[in-house]
């Protein structure tokens, strides 16, 4: 492997795992990213000229050790922080070195502590375990990146002056501080990050991990099938290049498999006779790969998620089901009452308002629509597939009204 494309894999593939070690040997996040940004660092400048080594994570995480164990010798760091043996003494980070344990739970975990801002819970596990940007997170949740960036560092600070400690709490704890966990597992699957064709097989492994951990929460289960299902249409969604909707898809192309272990899932939560948010958001999923989904049956199903757990995507699918059944103009009015003053930066809103308004003849301003839709559009065939919808409108013979 040529080594720069070495450290960009190790970059992506290995950062959640690496930061969540480190951060359990300190509860100081910030010093830990400090840590492995110098580790990556040097992997850039070393790698080139001694080759890519036969443990990259190994090797990455030794020097990010080094790095902490100087810091920790500091006068600097023993000026702020009282003299602890056991952290002074790089043991645990040594021990690390032969196995690399999967800690990532512990931090998402430790990001859902009620000592920190609950608004800020669901961003912070994006952005240390999966190494999402300010910028990033920002967009995805209709918020200014210097806004984002500064509520993470405000976090991360919080975690090392509370010494919130890296550990799977007690069963008595858990369920309330799962939470937060589900939301950010589905915030990584959900978020348009270009180029993150990690994600996916990141967000599988956590919510298998999660289900593993609490086999008994019907909504941990939920979020797995809900994952499963969405992840099981992913080789249909593309087709030579080009953007397929849900409608157009092949179902052939859809993986039995994963469909099959959702299934499994949603069995085990049902058994627990406790619905939820994302068993709902999962039957939504399973129900449109079962087949020609009955809108009807959809539209009763948006509505108990809007119902129970109302949320941005859930208003805009909700306005959509809902033009599917009763008409453009009902769905408009729907999409209409569900946007928020922050729903003027998020994609699927503009999509959707620009398809209603193209259906009830107001062109004009289904163009306009469409031109924000592809503006805050990152995926490239997504984004082509916007374009070709809008030129196609614009050969259309305008509404009287847009005369």
């Amino acid at each position: 492997m040529d080594p720069l494309a070495g450290a960009e894999v190790a970059a992506r593939d290995s950062y959640g795992r690496l930061l969540a070690l480190l951060c359990a040997a300190t509860s100081d996040v910030a010093a830990a990213e400090d840590a492995l940004a110098d580790a990556f660092e040097r992997a850039v400048r070393t790698w080139p000229d001694q080759g890519v080594p036969a443990n990259p994570d190994a090797w990455l995480l030794a020097v990010a050790r080094n790095r902490l164990r100087d810091w920790w010798k500091s006068a600097a760091f023993r000026r702020t922080v009282a003299l602890d043996p056991e952290r002074d003494a790089p043991a645990y980070l040594d021990a690390l070195l032969d196995e690399l344990p999967d800690r990532r739970l512990e931090l998402m975990l430790v990001c859902a502590h009620p000592a920190i801002d609950r608004a800020v819970h669901t961003p912070l596990m994006l952005n240390t375990v999966l190494g999402y940007t300010a910028e990033q997170i920002g967009r995805a949740f209709s918020l200014p990146a210097a806004t984002m960036a500064t509520r993470l560092v405000r976090a991360k600070k919080r975690i090392k002056t509370a010494g919130i400690p890296f550990r799977i709490p007690g069963r008595e704890v858990l369920p309330e501080r799962m939470a937060a966990v589900l939301e950010a597992v589905y915030g990584a699957y959900v978020i348009d990050w270009p180029g993150a064709e990690r994600v996916p097989s990141e967000s599988l492994h956590l919510g298998e991990v999660l289900a593993q951990l609490a086999p008994d929460d019907p909504e941990v289960r939920g979020l797995a099938a809900l994952v499963l299902l969405s992840q099981a249409r992913a080789g249909a969604r593309i087709d030579d290049g080009r953007f397929v909707p849900l409608a157009d898809q092949d179902p052939a192309r859809w993986d039995r498999g994963l469909i099959e272990r959702a299934h499994e899932h949603l069995r085990a939560a049902h058994a627990q006779g406790r619905v939820g948010r994302f068993q709902l958001e999962a039957a939504i999923q399973a129900t449109h790969c079962a087949g020609a989904a009955d809108p009807r049956t959809l539209l009763g199903l948006h509505r108990a998620l809007h119902t129970l757990a109302p949320s941005l995507g859930g208003g805009v699918a909700l306005a959509a089901v809902t033009a599917e059944v009763e008409g453009a103009a009902a769905g408009l009015e729907v999409l209409d009452a569900a946007l928020p003053p922050t729903g003027a930066r998020f994609q699927p809103a503009h999509a959707v308002r620009a398809h209603l308004l193209s259906l009830v003849g107001r062109h004009a301003e289904a163009l306009s629509e469409y031109d924000s839709a592809i503006a805050l559009t990152h995926d490239t065939a997504e984004r082509q597939y916007l374009t070709d919808v809008r030129r196609s409108l614009t050969t259309r013979s305008p509404s009287a009204d847009d005369r």
